[in-house]
């Protein structure tokens, strides 16, 4: 028999509370709602990650009014936790249990709302002598819920106030577009390994990508990135998208992406450039066109045209420091900055400033959290650039097993080579560089 769903309203990966504490949400998701919504005799269903881009579909609302239960997390008054919380208190008076780490301050129209805290270690990790507690407060909650016990401000304080009946029939087409959605993203797990035609065929089968869930057409995105292909990405977004997801952060940043892979340079440029202009610096937009400036510095380089070269090398520079700079907390275009600065001739002498810096940075996101091939592919090229082979050669070891797509170790060989084939020509380069890149490249 299948279960009722309850659906959960929360940030995903890792994000800073108030005091800037890094709060591991998707810790937080797996060790404490998920289990107590199950101990309630529920199965939870979480909101779809793309809609941290700022656009609510269809889908959305769907899960929002058809769900029988719901859990909201206002640890860091997300602003579209918050509008899903609103949604949900105007057609459901209850069933709807509100959590928040404790020490949390809520805002002033939420304040007076029963809110379960849950209790966190120094380092954003949940506490483990609380778990347990808290989850029977959880359980208890939804059991009220079941009794009858409103929770919705607005039911409270509007007597007589009559709750929208949504047919039967509605909820079981929902619950069984869910297991769809489920099941075309195992599909495309499988597609990913098989290569572009098996994604391709996925494509397909959906019909009209702009009619389906955005988080099909997000994996659906992503699944071509992981195989390279980077005209059908491109041709994804521009024909298949519907405007609005289209519209969002994260897939402009990935059309930016393609289409500087397809070296269809200025168009990158002109995408990731209005991107900043429209929502300010950030260290993944900022991150991206400094890729593109890189990449022009080398095509100019090739060209035989060093004084355009040199101005693109200055504008990536540029460009990957207003990144680091927006967040500190990003390594990526902080390494980039620095691995640029010591291809300048001569060597920019910022980069003895910055470079412990973006160590420390990488350091203490893998100290704080799941660390992937991008942090340990960062120490491996601080290493090189401070010629110390012993960490270079372990942070090497730690990074092969964390490859996830061809062109993750393609980017940071590149990057290597850079940096080896500058130090050839000033005599300075060390004899073990080039394994680095042999290992990267052979695997």
């Amino acid at each position: 028999m299948k279960l009722p769903l309850c659906f959960v309203l929360m940030p995903f990966g890792k994000k800073a509370s108030a005091d800037g504490t890094l709060i591991d949400f998707d810790q937080v998701y797996a060790g404490l709602i998920a289990p107590a919504i199950r101990d309630a005799k529920l199965e939870p269903i979480r909101a779809d990650e793309e809609n941290t881009g700022g656009i609510i579909h269809k889908p959305m609302f769907e899960r929002l009014l058809l769900c029988p239960f719901a859990v909201a997390d206002l640890t860091t008054a997300n602003a579209n936790v918050f509008y899903e919380l609103g949604v949900r208190h105007a057609f459901k008076s209850k069933s709807t249990v509100q959590i928040m780490a404790e020490g949390v301050r809520l805002p002033f129209d939420v304040q007076m709302l029963r809110t379960i805290p849950y209790k966190l270690l120094p380092d954003g990790t949940l506490d483990p002598a609380a778990v347990k507690s808290t989850q029977e407060i959880i359980v208890r909650f939804i059991e009220e819920s079941r009794k009858g016990s409103k929770d919705s401000p607005i039911f409270q304080l509007l007597d007589g106030l009559p709750e929208p009946l949504i047919e039967h029939l509605k909820t079981d087409v929902f619950r069984d577009r869910i297991e769809y959605s489920a099941d075309i993203k195992e599909q495309l797990v499988a597609a990913r390994k098989a290569g572009v035609d098996a994604v391709r065929a996925i494509q397909r089968g959906l019909g009209d990508v702009a009619e389906v869930e955005s988080g099909i057409a997000i994996d659906l995105m992503l699944s071509y990135r992981a195989v390279s292909a980077w005209e059908d990405m491109v041709a994804l977004i521009k024909d298949a998208f519907s405007r609005p997801l289209a519209n969002t952060v994260m897939v402009r940043e990935q059309l930016g992406f393609a289409l500087n892979r397809l070296k269809r340079r200025p168009e990158a440029e002109a995408v990731l450039q209005k991107l900043i202009d429209e929502r300010g610096p950030s260290s993944e937009t900022c991150g991206l066109l400094g890729r593109v400036y890189k990449d022009l510095w080398e095509d100019a380089l090739k060209a035989g045209k060093p004084a355009l070269a040199s101005g693109y090398l200055t504008k990536a520079i540029e460009t990957y420091l207003r990144g680091f700079e927006s967040d500190w907390r990003d390594a990526f275009p902080g390494v980039n900055v620095v691995t640029l600065m010591e291809l300048q001739d001569p060597p920019d002498e910022r980069r003895k400033e910055l470079l412990p810096i973006v160590r420390y940075s990488v350091e203490r996101k893998i100290a704080r959290a799941k660390p992937d091939y991008w942090d340990y592919a960062t120490l491996l090229e601080l290493a090189v650039l401070e010629e110390n082979r012993d960490h270079a050669y372990k942070a090497l070891s730690c990074a092969l097993p964390c490859i996830r797509e061809p062109w993750e170790p393609e980017t940071t060989a590149r990057n290597l080579r850079l940096i080896r084939e500058k130090r050839e020509a000033r005599g300075t380069a060390a004899a073990w560089a080039k394994e680095l890149e042999d290992t990267l490249t052979g695997q």
